[in-house]
């Protein structure tokens, strides 16, 4: 979860500037920000498609709503690496975070994340009261809820994390059209499903290093059987929901249930015969190409 590239030791080519943005980066995890503002941009799409407005006569409410979301993802995962930079040494894809190896500290940590939060729902708000008011509720979803009280205490942990998550495309729809129709929760909907099978089956390859840093995630205190037969169950709560979204055209329901069952196969081929992480590394990796082509084809598709 989170931008995993390990910070090696810098040579003698290595410019001060460009180290500095690599560990700003890696402080505020950019893949989870860039990923994230993929479902934020279609929530956003979709309501100007839906509400016949026009997209390019809307270019501030387009670059608030996408500038705030990434401030406030970028903040909240700046504050996550501060509350987790004890446990974050004892695991090999978090060690060389720049909170780890002290590049930089934990004040300065504190006031980009405030900062970036701040920042970002000034934004949000500047489009509409809810649009300001769902950012919040994301932020304290990831850093309080997730980050500060489930991560460490609970197995739930990951389906706490999964409601910030899902927000994103909620904000993008809201600065549009903050009625929130049914379109706009189907969008949180599927985020939300997405996420438990994506992270179990992370924390499946991830085991060793969870349990060393005694974080109750699924795999690490019921085991891989139970594990997979979960990931199985979430995949399986994704297959209703196109049939939710026809209004979308019948081109993205006929997409979405080719994903969905390709999952589903994907998952059921090898249960019993794969190795168990070979089977959690290619559930992951569906799963990142299946939340890409989804929410890329809802954009295409809308236009036609």
């Amino acid at each position: 979860m989170g931008n995993s590239r390990t910070i090696t030791t810098i040579d003698e080519t290595s410019s001060p500037a460009k180290t500095t943005w690599s560990d700003f980066t890696a402080l505020i995890k950019i893949g989870i920000v860039n990923s994230n503002l993929i479902t934020t941009f279609t929530g956003l799409w979709l309501a100007f498609m839906f509400t016949e407005k026009h997209f390019l006569q809307s270019l501030d409410i387009v670059i608030l709503t996408l500038v705030g979301s990434a401030f406030i993802i970028a903040g909240s995962c700046a504050l996550n690496n501060f509350i987790d930079r004890d446990i974050d040494p004892i695991m090999q894809r978090t060690k060389g975070r720049p909170t780890v190896t002290g590049k930089i500290s934990g004040s300065k940590v504190l006031i980009i994340g405030f900062t970036l939060v701040g920042l970002g729902l000034l934004m949000l708000f500047l489009t509409n009261i809810v649009t300001g008011v769902i950012g919040i509720i994301g932020v304290f979803s990831y850093v309080v809820l997730y980050s500060m009280w489930s991560k460490r205490r609970h197995v739930s942990n990951t389906i706490v994390g999964s409601i910030s998550g899902a927000v994103p495309p909620l904000i993008g729809w809201a600065a549009v059209d903050p009625t929130l129709p049914t379109m706009a929760w189907m969008l949180f909907l599927i985020m939300f499903v997405w996420q438990p099978p994506h992270f179990y089956a992370l924390a499946m390859r991830r085991v060793e290093e969870y349990r060393a840093a005694s974080i109750p995630m699924l795999p690490v205190v019921k085991g891989f059987e139970v594990t997979k037969r979960h990931i199985i169950i979430w995949v399986l709560l994704l297959l209703p929901t196109p049939f939710f979204m026809t209004e979308l055209g019948m081109a993205f329901v006929i997409l979405a249930t080719i994903l969905n069952i390709g999952w589903l196969v994907f998952g059921l081929i090898g249960y019993k015969t794969m190795d168990n992480i070979k089977w959690a590394t290619r559930m992951f990796v569906y799963s990142l190409n299946y939340l890409t082509i989804l929410f890329t084809g809802m954009v295409i598709l809308s236009v036609f």
